[in-house]
């Protein structure tokens, strides 16, 4: 949870500083180029057509949507640091194990799991640390601790998938209030014309659009991490038949 934190802090101090950078540096160049201002933002690249989208679209719902954006991030972050710690090279600490257990016994099995980072050797021990106990008693550790590191790896992952989805609600919900917006402006004029009517429905489709890029940045992060949890949960797995066969043939 520290973790998260620390990183969900330096996700946010970054995006407000590439904000603020960006706010002054459009300041300092409309003061001294007030003339080609047009020029440069009819001749600017992606990212400025995207910055100036993201100011027309107004602070409030912009701002919640990019709220969903950099927690989704931090705990992006967080997942891929955590599960690229939890990847280990399972055949080595398999033939090492074997080794341990040849040269020192159980004890000194267990004292290279506990010594070895990641989800495979933890297992490892939970299952030596009940060799006494007898293979069936093993197999249960095994199985039983497997769960649970299933469950270290999935934390926070819902979070990743609620944001997915929050994200384009947030932009259809501000279409929404943009078109309502939209009519309200026709309601006061009495007058139905494309300039009464634009500013509302150009804030609605632009929550809409940001909406959507938030939803597909995240989407893109999740099936990472979804890809990354089946690959350390299947060499768990592997890892573990091969201990159970290993202690079978020691015993």
């Amino acid at each position: 949870m520290k973790r998260f934190f620390t990183i969900l802090a330096i996700t946010g101090m970054l995006f407000f500083g590439a904000t603020q950078f960006s706010y002054a540096q459009e300041e300092a160049t409309s003061t001294e180029q007030v003339a080609a201002t047009d020029d440069a933002a009819s001749q600017g690249g992606f990212r400025q057509e995207l910055k100036q989208r993201m100011i027309e679209g107004g602070p409030g719902w912009m701002g919640v949507i990019m709220l969903t954006l950099i927690f989704g991030l931090a705990i992006s972050i967080e997942r891929i640091i955590y599960l690229n710690l939890s990847t280990t090279k399972t055949n080595k600490l398999v033939a090492d194990v074997e080794n341990a257990i040849d040269s020192g016994g159980v004890e000194a099995a267990k004292e290279l799991c506990r010594n070895t980072k990641g989800p495979v050797a933890s297992i490892f021990y939970q299952g030596l640390d009940r060799m006494d106990e007898g293979i069936d008693n093993v197999e249960k550790a095994v199985v039983g601790y497997g769960g649970v590191q299933m469950g270290l790896l999935e934390k926070n992952i819902s979070w990743i998938s609620l944001f997915i989805a929050l994200a384009p609600m947030l932009g259809f919900l501000g279409t929404v209030v943009g078109m309502v917006q939209a009519f309200d402006a026709i309601e006061k004029t009495g007058v139905m014309s494309p300039a009464t009517v634009a500013g509302g429905i150009k804030v609605a489709l632009l929550t809409t659009i940001f909406g959507l890029i938030v939803a597909i940045i995240l989407q893109v992060f999740y099936n990472y991490i979804i890809s990354k949890i089946d690959s350390i949960v299947n060499n768990m797995e592997d890892a573990s038949i091969k201990l159970i066969d290993i202690l079978i043939r020691k015993k």
